[in-house]
């Protein structure tokens, strides 16, 4: 008996260590750039009218401007294009 305690706890341990890894941290960002609806006027012009450019971001990751697409189910990071569907991004520096 006090074995299957003892392979609960353990099960339980682990189950537990495992799931805790699952949690995202948020992303520690020092400027003003890469917060939720900073976005250029020169970027408002150039993205397509049927986003929502009041949720639009620039990602650090790919140097591009993503917005949220609030979908029945889920809100998903989806990246914002020009009417012509291109995507938007920043310059990169040389």
């Amino acid at each position: 008996m006090r074995a299957i305690m003892q392979k609960r706890a353990v099960m339980i341990a682990t189950t537990l260590s495992l799931t805790a890894g699952c949690a995202m941290q948020p992303a520690e960002t020092g400027g003003t750039a890469n917060q939720i609806g900073n976005v250029p006027a020169n970027v408002v012009a150039l993205a397509d009218p049927n986003q929502d450019i009041s949720t639009a971001r620039l990602l650090p990751e790919d140097g591009c401007f993503w917005y949220e697409h609030r979908g029945p189910v889920e809100t998903t990071l989806v990246p914002l294009r020009s009417p012509e569907g291109n995507p938007i991004c920043a310059a990169r520096e040389a």
